[in-house]
């Protein structure tokens, strides 16, 4: 059991009563958020310590110092402040609810479900656009300021982004027009904490002369220490008295300001990974970083004559993990590293994901055969259909929600030149929940479904990650997309020892006669195979739960064969129903002439995805066990 901190409301309006400057004020209300945030995130399970950090002083600068703020529309000026980058918006609700402008109880409800979503969504009041996916801020801004030009309303717009954030195409392609047109209600405020997700931004795709570039395209451009608030106000100062073109300030920060060991400065570049960028912190880690932020807070008080904090303590234990939990990246992650000792043409390319996708073991063993792209999906795509050209093999990587549809069109055209290219898409389907919709990857078989050619393939546990990567690499031609599941997962099933894949094929899990099911991938199968339990206990029906890896194809021979004797039958997607491998089945029965003698249920995502804990997820769609039982019990009677 730990104890959480909690600076509560009244501390952040007795701010108000202190004789104190407007630096002192920020300073004393940013170290008050630092300290909130760190608890929503520990609290919460997961989130972005090190972007809050950074930005913190920069957002509270602004909403206490600069910004015309309205909770509703009315005539008057209104600013609007959004963060482009998204995984910064712990620390963006902190200030909004020391602020009064959130009520305060939400502060307990981070990446719940109907609670504060783990990325920027515009049901939060005040947050002005739904971000995490890079590189869209600026777009999103001139086409606000459009707007309010043309409705006659007055505002200033602020975005924030991350320096890792520039090296999407996007970003610089949304930057002339905005000189072109004068926007002058717009100022850009990047970020700079030299730290993207995996490591330095210099490491990856250096930004060079930032403050060179950015005039080049017009733009009016100034530089401060973003952490530094008196700089700040300065550096904001000069931005507002430029009246005749658009503004953007260079905000030098330290990813984690404010907890020592959190800091970016307190690694060396050549250890080359930041451990703060995602997660939550363990128990000790949480104790002592807020420790030195309670510290830090009571300093400054006690130097301008004010009492030391009057903190709520809140209990805390952490989540039981169940013992035995399948982790499929984990498993991919050492398949990837004995394929690359047989094949010396395999090579790697990352963007910007290579912790989360399990590529630190191939890095560190085949340095020379590992890409860092960087969080430039489309160029990484274009790389590796030139690499492929001239006789390698590429298999390429990021979060499905990303490599699926940023790059869409590069792996067309790499499928047009008939070339071989393996894509692996972590972090795919609707779990984890607490990142929200951004990051929940349930269109991408839909997304890649109609490339010619592509073997999509999702694993149902460790054992076939394997033999789907293998797969991918010996026995087709075709280019594929490997689909993995990022969470660990209870798998309650096994496959027979001497399973192999078969294009289009499945293998029954449970036995059943009064109906069939199919689905795929570690989340879901259990939840079927626990609803065929539950259904068999309760209600004396019989499900026969199949694996089908395969995403985009059915075979057809099999499938009527394994469909004799049902007239009953459910598909279960990990992805919307529509253009989910649910719609490939139903055109399978079509096609065999069944499509009269079998009724057919598809379950799946129908709506936007959730953003919550996971089981409040699942249940939330319908597609916990229970649910899957009651709906398919309803069904049939």
């Amino acid at each position: 059991m730990t104890n959480l901190s909690l600076v509560p409301f009244r501390e952040f309006e007795r701010l108000k009563d202190l004789d104190i400057t407007p630096e002192t004020h920020t300073e004393l209300f940013a170290t008050y958020c630092r300290i909130n945030t760190l608890y929503m995130i520990k609290q919460a399970g997961s989130g972005h310590i090190g972007s809050s950090f950074s930005s913190l002083d920069i957002v509270c600068w602004l909403f206490l110092n600069e910004l015309r703020v309205r909770k509703t529309n009315s005539n008057q000026p209104r600013d609007i402040y959004f963060s482009s980058k998204g995984h910064d918006v712990p620390g963006f609700y902190s200030v909004l609810i020391g602020h009064g402008l959130l009520e305060f109880e939400r502060i307990h409800s981070l990446r719940r479900l109907d609670g504060l979503p783990g990325h920027p969504d515009i049901s939060i009041p005040l947050l002005e656009t739904n971000t995490g996916s890079l590189g869209m801020g600026v777009s999103k801004a001139k086409g606000m300021i459009s707007a309010n030009r043309l409705m006659g309303r007055e505002g200033n717009v602020y975005i924030l982004t991350g320096d890792g954030e520039l090296q999407e195409g996007q970003f610089w392609e949304s930057l002339q027009p905005a000189a072109n047109l004068g926007f002058h209600e717009m100022t850009v405020i990047v970020d700079h904490n030299k730290i993207q997700s995996d490591t330095w931004v210099s490491q990856v795709s250096d930004l060079g002369d930032l403050e060179r570039k950015f005039a080049a395209y017009g733009w009016y451009v100034e530089r401060c220490d973003g952490n530094d608030v008196k700089a700040l106000g300065n550096a904001i100062a000069k931005l507002k008295a430029v009246t005749n073109q658009p503004k953007i300030l260079i905000a030098d920060t330290i990813k984690g300001k404010g907890i020592s060991f959190m800091e970016h400065t307190a690694i060396r570049p050549e250890d080359n990974l930041y451990h703060f960028h995602s997660g939550a912190p363990d128990d000790e880690a949480y104790t002592t970083g807020v420790a030195e932020l309670i510290a830090a807070a009571n300093t400054q008080l006690e130097q301008v004559g004010a009492s030391p904090l009057a903190l709520e303590m809140l209990s805390y234990a952490k989540p039981a993990v169940a013992d035995g939990a399948q982790r499929l990246v984990s498993a991919y992650s050492k398949a990837l590293v004995t394929q690359a000792e047989r094949n010396q043409d395999l090579v790697v390319l990352d963007a910007d994901l290579m912790l989360d996708c399990g590529l630190i073991p191939f890095k560190d063993k085949f340095p020379k055969r590992f890409f860092e792209c960087g969080i430039a999906e489309q160029d990484m795509v274009s790389q590796a259909g030139g690499m492929a050209l001239k006789g390698l093999l590429p298999i390429v990587h990021s979060f499905a929600c990303f490599l699926s549809t940023r790059p869409n069109e590069q792996i067309y055209n790499n499928a047009t030149e008939r070339t071989k290219i393996i894509y692996v898409g972590s972090l795919a389907g609707l779990l984890p929940g607490g990142p929200g919709h951004s990051h929940q990857s349930v269109r991408d078989i839909s997304a890649l479904g109609a490339i010619p050619n592509m073997v999509m393939i999702e694993p149902a546990n460790e054992a076939e990650v394997s033999l789907a990567l293998d797969y991918c690499l010996h026995r087709t031609i075709s280019s594929c997309y490997i689909r993995l599941v990022s969470i660990p997962c209870q798998i309650p099933y096994q496959l027979p020892e001497d399973y192999q894949l078969e294009l289009g094929q499945g293998i029954a899990l449970t036995e059943g006669q009064d109906a069939i099911l199919f689905g795929y991938g570690p989340v879901l199968l259990p939840q079927a195979y626990q609803a065929a339990q539950l259904l068999a206990q309760n209600h004396g029906i019989t499900l026969k739960v199949v694996n089908l890896p395969w995403l985009n194809f059915v075979d057809l021979d099999w499938l009527e064969q394994i469909l004799q004797g049902y007239s009953w039958v459910f598909t279960l997607d990990n992805h919307y129903v529509i253009g989910g491998q649910g719609d490939r089945i139903v055109s399978g029965l079509a096609e065999l002439g069944l499509s009269g003698q079998i009724q057919v249920r598809q379950f799946g995502v129908f709506d936007i995805p959730k953003c919550g804990q996971n089981q409040e997820v699942l249940r939330a769609h319908g597609l916990d066990a229970e649910s899957l039982a009651f709906e398919i019990n309803k069904t049939m009677m």
